[in-house]
């Protein structure tokens, strides 16, 4: 491959990294306290680039496809491979996929539900409703065994997935990336919302004591008082 390519495809390879960092397409494949790191490797990979086509306009030592013949069949495969570095930067340029959705939810295994990690939970906020994280509301129900949050109206925000008959409100955290995605997720009774698959929705309701069990892979049952349609939130997963 031509050395001019090469550098055409790392000017669109961190542009792209910029194109997501700046226009928060990023929250869709990692976390927010990743977006410096994504700048830096993006500016890292245009300067690089302008640095080697600067050096090369001085030089006037631009390579040829064609400078070494005899092996022009091991380049024409290498060259096939450098080539399917376009296939990331058209995506980000042209396809803009959408965030993770009920699709991770039902596949996913209800065993890594909640983790079952012990983590320290606080004392709820006062207040008539509560807003909680899925991440924290699952975990309470889990873990916290004095009961905090019994008739306790709590507001939950996430989108509608169905399963064997069953709608629930679900919300994917990473860690990392979209690529360690868990699925958290509660079951609806009362007043479920007959909107659409991967609806965002805001909920408002309670807990059903005791719902959450062992048996039933820790996800707890959420008795929905009202329900508005929203937007998908900026940031999409929690962490």
């Amino acid at each position: 491959m031509r050395r001019e390519t090469q550098n055409i495809l790392l000017v669109l390879l961190g542009g792209a990294l910029l194109k997501i960092s700046f226009s928060g397409l990023y929250l869709r494949y990692v976390q927010k306290g990743l977006l410096p790191l994504l700048i830096a490797a993006g500016t890292i990979m245009i300067g690089l680039a302008v640095f080697a086509i600067v050096r090369d306009i001085r030089r006037g030592q631009a390579a040829s496809a064609d400078d070494h013949g005899a092996d022009e069949h091991e380049h024409s495969h290498s060259s096939r491979s450098t080539w399917l570095m376009l296939l990331p930067v058209l995506a980000v340029f042209l396809i803009s996929p959408p965030a993770l959705g009920g699709d991770v939810v039902g596949s996913a295994a209800d065993t890594n539900q909640t983790q079952r990690s012990r983590n320290l939970l606080g004392e709820l906020p006062s207040g008539d409703v509560i807003p909680l994280s899925m991440t924290e509301f699952v975990t309470r129900t889990a873990w916290d065994e004095s009961g905090t949050l019994d008739n306790r109206r709590v507001k939950l925000t996430g989108f509608l997935t169905r399963a064997d008959g069953d709608t629930f409100i679900a919300r994917l955290a990473i860690s990392c990336c979209a690529a360690d995605a868990r699925p958290l997720k509660a079951k609806l009774v009362g007043d479920v919302p007959s909107l659409p698959d991967e609806q965002w929705v805001e909920l408002t309701g309670q807990v059903v004591p005791k719902s959450a069990s062992e048996k039933n892979s820790w996800v707890p049952s959420f008795t929905v008082e009202s329900a508005n349609a929203v937007a998908e939130p900026v940031e999409p997963y929690e962490s």
